[in-house]
């Protein structure tokens, strides 16, 4: 589903019409029937307020359900440590960044070492 559809989707199960939409974010009617005809494309600004007033994340309205999800064993230990104490939650959290720093820092590196590596041949 392409965000056209998400967004008429989203309305629609909260029984706002294009007016109302309208009204609550600030955007002309004729712009809201624009996005959802697929003939013109919000500023990340009006996808904000289009999420608020929807009471909807921005990521619903922009990305498809599977693109920005956890897949597989992910899903479910993210799930699981959902349910988890806060300060337990925070933990995992501290653990998650510095593995992704890590990583991150991994991937900078390696290239310049393989270039000298390359040289000193």
């Amino acid at each position: 589903m392409q965000f056209p559809e998400r967004l008429t989707t989203s309305r629609k199960a909260r029984g706002l019409t294009q007016q109302t939409l309208a009204n609550m974010t600030g955007v002309a009617v004729l712009q809201i029937r624009r996005y959802e005809g697929g003939n013109s494309e919000p500023t990340l600004d009006v996808i904000r307020r289009l999420a608020i007033a929807l009471g909807v994340s921005a990521d619903m309205l922009v990305f498809d359900e599977q693109e920005r999800s956890p897949v597989g064993q992910l899903r479910y230990q993210f799930e699981t440590i959902s349910r988890m104490p806060q300060h337990e939650q925070d933990v995992i959290r501290e653990l998650l960044d510095a593995m992704i720093i890590k990583n991150q820092v991994t991937g900078a590196v390696s290239p310049v070492t393989q270039g000298a590596t390359k040289e000193e041949s």
